[in-house]
């Protein structure tokens, strides 16, 4: 068995555990909820495996984990009602495959504009709240 590489999503170590928290495996992927909710319900839907480009899945990966990005974002519009879902995927400082879902409501945040990675101040909520946008979201996931 080969050495997991030094990445948050394949390690689920404490530096996923700072930025978000998991909702639910997906198909080939992992949903995870952002702990920062500037966007209310943003999220993360991560690839199970260590791979930082999306040609490089087959067609058949690709075809399942683009299924599972619908999915979650289906799921949010359905749990939170947005305006639109915003789909970022950069990788830049982190290589692995993962798409950020960002919920924009009319006159919220970044209306109109692309969305902010790490928005200052952060919007950190209490576990109650977390909870609530989690099972928001899994009950929409059928």
């Amino acid at each position: 068995m080969s050495e997991l590489p030094d990445c948050q999503y394949c390690r689920k170590d404490q530096r996923l555990d700072d930025l978000m928290i998991e909702i639910a495996p997906m198909q080939v992927s992992t949903l995870y909820l952002f702990k920062e909710q500037t966007y209310r319900g943003r999220c993360v839907v991560a690839y199970r495996h260590h791979i930082n480009e999306l040609f490089e899945l087959s067609d058949a990966e690709r075809d399942l984990f683009m299924h599972d990005v619908a999915r979650a974002a289906k799921a949010m519009q359905a749990a939170f009602n947005p305006a639109k879902i915003n789909y970022g995927a950069y990788s830049d400082k982190l290589p692995h495959l993962h798409f950020h879902l960002v919920p924009k409501y009319r006159d919220g945040p970044s209306w109109g504009a692309p969305f902010t990675m790490m928005p200052e101040p952060k919007q950190l909520l209490g576990s109650a709240d977390y909870a609530g946008l989690i099972a928001a979201i899994k009950a929409k996931l059928a």
